[in-house]
């Protein structure tokens, strides 16, 4: 058996091992073994956990995000509690009453600090995790990876994470998404412009489905818990194609995420699996 913070580190190594946006040295810039230690806060978590995605692209979605989101609702429902999906319009609409939705509706700060206050008042949730959510630059605006901007389309989460008094934690993938600002000055070395809301615990990935795959893999190991055997990640990309959603790269309704082909996330969740085998020495 190998220790949790063992697991911890080859886990956060193996989810940046692409590299594609330089999600490697925003990893050695953080504290290691934090999707140990946010694992532990999602099996501590209690009640009301909120789950927050959605990136906009093209008049929709991505693949990116959705997925890992939908997992992690999956996952936190078998642990008892109750997850609430946070995200704007086109995946409410999309979702309409499968799951337990809530929806962000207001593009200005103003308006979307009201709705934070509401949320907080009426869910009091114990956890909050943003995984592919748009965050402000410096300036307040947001801007996609490429460094257009995009605020027009976005709907503010930073009053949400500002507000609560749960941890929070985020998963991006290339420094321009909510939580990301945890990272520090690492991120100015990124040929983007980044993100500056913070969070408790950031965890990093390629793609941040991946990072949201890592950290169930994480809990689940701690629970002593079968590590994914449930998880069918290219169905999951079909649903949000189905809904609507399109790679963040092509812009095309594909089962790809970031450019990458599915077979390509599976593989690493095959790797995830096999870095869990042998369980976790108490």
């Amino acid at each position: 058996m190998t220790s949790a913070t063992d697991i911890s580190h080859r886990l956060e190594g193996a989810l940046v091992a692409r590299n594609p946006r330089g999600m490697r040295i925003v990893r050695d810039a953080l504290q290691p073994a934090y999707l140990l230690r946010a694992a532990q806060q999602v099996i501590a978590a209690e009640g009301n956990i909120v789950v927050c995605t959605g990136f906009p692209v093209a008049g929709t979605f991505e693949t990116d995000g959705p997925p890992g989101a939908f997992a992690l609702y999956h996952f936190l429902e078998s642990l008892g509690r109750k997850p609430w999906l946070l995200s704007g319009d086109a995946i409410i609409r999309a979702l309409g009453e499968s799951i337990r939705t809530w929806p962000l509706t207001s593009f200005d700060y103003e308006g979307a600090h009201a709705e934070a206050q509401g949320l907080l008042l009426d869910l009091a949730p114990s956890l909050i995790i943003v995984i592919e959510r748009p965050g402000a630059a410096a300036d307040g605006r947001f801007y996609n990876i490429a460094g257009k901007d995009i605020t027009e389309q976005c709907r503010p989460v930073e009053p949400l994470l500002e507000l609560a008094d749960c941890p929070v934690i985020a998963i991006g993938d290339g420094g321009n998404e909510a939580g990301m600002g945890r990272a520090g000055e690492v991120l100015e070395t990124l040929d983007i412009r980044p993100a500056r809301i913070s969070c408790d615990e950031l965890i990093v990935a390629d793609v941040s489905n991946w990072g949201a795959y890592g950290l169930i893999a994480m809990a689940e190991a701690l629970c002593e818990r079968p590590v994914l055997d449930w998880l069918d990640s290219n169905a999951l990309l079909q649903r949000c194609v189905d809904l609507g959603a399109v790679d963040g790269v092509s812009h095309e309704p594909t089962n790809t995420e970031d450019g990458f082909d599915a077979a390509v996330g599976e593989a690493l969740i095959e790797e995830i699996k096999l870095i869990t085998s042998g369980g976790i020495k108490t």
